[in-house]
């Protein structure tokens, strides 16, 4: 295993260590949520905090790191004897994002608890994790079937595994610490809330920090060990400082004075729950414990506020999460006159109670030294209290994503004697749309779009086991087993049953898609009261894809051919930014924008063959441009008919006279036509079976 890089070496990343230092003094803070582009030492810095945890104590014999001081009563490896201790470090157990659920839950040899009457049990990352920290990198991208499982684990602090009448718990109370980019789509929120803190990361635009982290991570590079050992004494001031603050914390004084300003911010700020309110608390209090004293302040609440609440106030999917400083400190100004302690500790002077620098000294996480390698060494960053050991790391502006810029692109503008370019105009505000699936029965990823064969949902039937058995059939398996009982001997009450016999369930559920939008950008889309409408009808869809955890991707064209705007991601939010800066004007290369769409759906199969696509064209059905354009886009289309692409057109002509090209598009795809104000919920019947019986006719 290799050595991990020392926490006290990572540079910057000022929020990021505080957030999780804290949950090393406080567990019941809840974890932490790091958000932030690729590149940015994310990973590194979750897995150097491994390093300085806490030592546990647990028993010789237990799989499961039971308690001694609170033994577990249902834990499968008990009851343990008191003489069978031993203390190890905490442990960092990784999820990865393609585990299965036996992996995270643990699993159980059903073969033999059918003909043995044995529960034998095989621990998973639950347990591993108990009393240690659970890290997932790229958290976003984690399967629905592992987040529900996620989700239990943390919401009781145990893990349930339940297998045709053989039932397993064992505790599993872990901190949950996870990492991901944004650009790679959002958190389930029911998710997002299980993460006490949250984060946002980016690399540094200052050119002798970044030059620090190149010199840094080339020498660990070159000798980890050597430069390990380099920063050795820095990494046990700071198991010295964890330790001490976590001592200290039973003895924290929370006042009434404390708890008002925390209710005030989470009211203000409008959160839902009042999980914001007990993290708010919980990480005030470590903050207090972590500077050394034993009082809430309101410089550690506003901290804690900036830490606990950026996430939970999001109030639609396409928001940027954050949190508006100026606002939350008029609502702790309201608090300046109220005196929370009547009893204040002395001042410990400039040098703090354990020298200089407070209980770590001047090379602490939040000092400008030799732990963090910015400039001016041994002196606070200005402006930082000097009772909290890590600066205010100011949010970062949403950026644009990767590949993208704020003006036009080059393609985007118009060509010599072409019509020029309108400015981009603000989208319609979005509404429920219909439901749109792809027909027939995919084994695609877990969703909420199309029909699928999936790990959860309702029973459909039952085969034979492809590889190890984890979903049994009970009934199946029985009814295959019985004729054979006499020529196996059977004696007594009891059931011969041998592999060949088992079953497995087959469930069909749902599956998220490849949403494919084909956006008309051009000069007959341009008018700014129609472009509107038909962004807000786009932006709509893409609100419908981010609920049914669809994949999307968007093309559009424009002038004299068509772009990709959007690579298909999982950022449905990526989405609506480059739909929001989309400009028009020129003319309309049909043809162009359904051949991309064609060798992007090509080019995904071949990438992820189990999803399967839905093509959604936006247009009026005009083409112009090269000869006979009509027909080359009728040509096109046939195209991506003929490859059983599912596909919907959104017809978005307007005034008196309609020529009903969008109608000729659709019959070239075999698709449904449908105009913007059908697209409504409330508008539209029977659009879904429109969809299927028009593609399955088509074949």
């Amino acid at each position: 295993m290799s050595t991990p890089y020392p926490f006290a070496a990572i540079v910057g990343m000022d929020s990021l260590r505080l957030a999780l230092l804290l949950n090393a003094v406080s567990p019941s803070v809840g974890g932490v949520l790091v958000r932030g582009e690729k590149g940015t030492a994310k990973t590194t810095t979750v897995r150097a905090l491994s390093t300085l945890l806490p030592e546990v104590e647990t028993h010789t014999d237990c799989r499961f790191c039971c308690d001694p001081a609170a033994p577990d009563a249902s834990c499968p490896d008990g009851p343990h004897e008191d003489g069978t201790r031993f203390v190890r470090p905490a442990r960092m157990v990784e999820l990865p994002v393609g585990a299965s659920e036996d992996r995270l839950v643990g699993s159980l040899d059903i073969e033999r608890a059918l003909s043995d009457g044995v529960k034998a049990f095989e621990p998973g990352l639950l347990a591993g994790a108990h009393r240690g920290v659970l890290y997932v990198d790229e958290v976003n991208l984690l399967g629905d079937h592992l987040v529900d499982s996620l989700l239990d684990a943390a919401a009781t602090g145990a893990a349930h595994i339940e297998r045709e009448g053989v039932s397993v718990r064992h505790a599993s109370r872990f901190l949950l610490v996870g990492t991901m980019n944004p650009e790679e789509g959002e958190l389930r929120p029911q998710l997002l809330d299980r993460f006490g803190l949250t984060v946002e990361v980016a690399a540094s635009r200052e050119t002798d920090e970044r030059v620090e982290v190149v010199r840094r991570r080339l020498a660990y590079d070159e000798d980890p060990a050597a430069f390990t050992a380099k920063w050795a004494a820095e990494e046990d001031a700071l198991r010295e400082r964890i330790a001490a603050a976590r001592a200290l914390l039973p003895g924290v004084r929370l006042g009434d004075g404390a708890l008002r300003r925390i209710a005030a911010v989470c009211a203000g700020f409008e959160v839902d729950g009042m999980r914001a309110d007990i993290v708010t608390a919980r990480t005030a209090t470590a903050l207090a414990a972590w500077a050394g004293r034993t009082d809430v302040r309101t410089e550690d609440v506003r901290q804690a506020a900036l830490l606990a609440l950026p996430h939970r106030r999001r109030r639609a999917p396409f928001d940027a999460p954050g949190l508006d400083e100026a606002k939350l400190d008029e609502i702790l100004r309201q608090f300046e006159n109220e005196d929370d302690d009547p009893e204040p500790e002395p001042d410990p002077g400039p040098e703090g109670p354990e020298g200089p620098g407070g209980p770590e000294g001047p090379q602490g996480p939040g000092d400008d030294g030799p732990g963090d390698g910015g400039p001016g060494d041994g002196e606070p960053p200005r402006g930082q209290n000097p009772d909290l050991p890590a600066p205010r790391e100011e949010q970062p502006a949403p950026e644009p994503a990767a590949g993208s810029d704020n003006s036009p692109s080059p393609q985007e503008g118009s060509a010599p004697g072409q019509a020029a370019e309108a400015a981009p105009v603000a989208a319609a505000e979005p509404f429920r749309t219909r439901k749109f699936d792809v027909p027939g029965l995919g084994e695609g990823a877990a969703g909420r779009r199309s029909r699928a064969r999936t790990a959860h949902g309702r029973t459909t039937g039952a085969r034979r086991p492809r590889g190890t058995l984890t979903r049994l059939h009970l009934a199946a398996t029985l009814q295959a087993a019985a004729p054979h009982q006499r020529a196996r001997g059977r004696a007594g009450r009891g059931l011969v049953v041998r592999r060949d016999d088992l079953r497995e369930t087959v469930r069909e559920g749902r599956e998220g898609n490849l949403v494919l939008f084909v956006v008309d950008a051009s000069g007959s889309m341009a008018a700014r009261k129609r472009m509107s409408a038909v962004k807000g009808a786009v932006l709509s869809l893409l609100l419908d894809a981010y609920q049914r955890r669809d994949k999307i991707g968007m093309i559009t064209f424009r002038g004299s051919d068509a772009d990709v705007a959007l690579p298909p991601t999982s950022s449905v939010d990526a989405g609506a930014a480059r739909l929001e800066r989309l400009p028009t004007g020129g003319r309309t290369p049909l043809a162009a924008g359904l051949l991309r769409a064609h060798e992007v759906l090509r080019v995904e199969r071949l990438r992820d063959p189990s999803r399967r696509p839905l093509l959604v064209v936006v247009t009026d059905g005009r083409a112009t441009g090269g000869p006979e354009p009509l027909v080359r886009a009728a040509r096109a289309a046939e195209l991506l008919a003929a490859g059983g692409t599912a596909s919907v057109v959104v017809d978005c002509e307007a005034g008196p006279v309609r020529l009903g090209l969008a109608g000729e598009l659709g019959r070239s795809l075999q698709a449904p036509v449908v105009t913007l104000d059908e697209l409504r919920a409330d508008n539209v019947t029977a659009l879904v079976h429109t969809v299927r019986t028009t593609t399955r006719g088509a074949a």
